[in-house]
């Protein structure tokens, strides 16, 4: 289900050969699209939902990641960011019930950092429940709570429904963003679009087309 991010560009550059600016993005020139059957959004008034599907183990999404959180910071009381795991091995997949078990116990924003640092500098194999929960209780949470989110039926159900949840917001990448239920970005498309040859130049330009689909659906409400 999930193309890995170099295929993804390839198929997206075959797809337009337009070159686009990130700061006036075009639906067709691949920098977003928008979802045929809009999804149910968790704000009211003019704040933007704004919603990253990712992965712990992702190398670009471990890229983006600093720089997604100061765009997080600089958009305040505009935005309600959240953020879902991708089922990467299904709807029992570890990371992902890690990532529920984490949101559960309020720490999943606090953790962040850690869990990405454990898999691209420490290089630990966090995919197997015994790791997972070792590395956990060494990391400043009470093992005990933890097993008892991890285990409860509110986290179960979340991770059940995820494979539904990517379907619903046609995810086939990560990273991934969502804003206000209906428009899909990602770096992909931001590469295969402005024709960016580093990464650090497609993680800006994906940032500055979240800036102008954010000011889209705010003048929409």
């Amino acid at each position: 289900m999930r193309l890995p991010f170099f295929a993804l560009v390839a198929a997206l550059l075959c797809a337009s050969a337009a070159i686009a600016s990130p700061t006036a993005p075009q639906q067709g020139v691949i920098e977003y699209i928008t979802l045929n059957t809009p999804q149910p959004v968790q704000t009211a008034g003019k704040k933007v939902e704004v919603i990253e599907f990712f992965m712990y183990h992702c190398p670009h999404c471990n890229a983006f990641e600093p720089d997604l959180e100061r765009w997080v910071k600089q958009q305040g009381n505009k935005i309600k960011f959240r953020r879902v795991h991708y089922p990467y091995s299904g709807p029992n997949d570890p990371e992902a019930r890690l990532f529920l078990t984490l949101e559960a116990l309020g720490k999943s924003e606090e953790m962040q950092p850690k869990v990405f640092k454990a898999f691209h500098v420490d290089r630990l194999r966090l995919n197997k429940d015994d790791a997972i929960i070792d590395w956990v209780s060494k990391n400043g949470i009470d093992r005990a709570k933890f097993l008892d989110a991890w285990n409860s039926f509110g986290v179960q159900t979340k991770l059940r429904r995820l494979p539904q949840t990517v379907a619903e917001y046609k995810v086939e990448s990560v990273p991934t963003v969502v804003i206000d239920g209906k428009y899909q970005t990602s770096p992909a498309m931001a590469q295969a679009a402005v024709r960016a040859t580093s990464e650090p130049q497609v993680l800006g330009a994906t940032l500055q087309i979240m800036d102008a689909l954010v000011a889209k659906a705010a003048a929409a409400k």
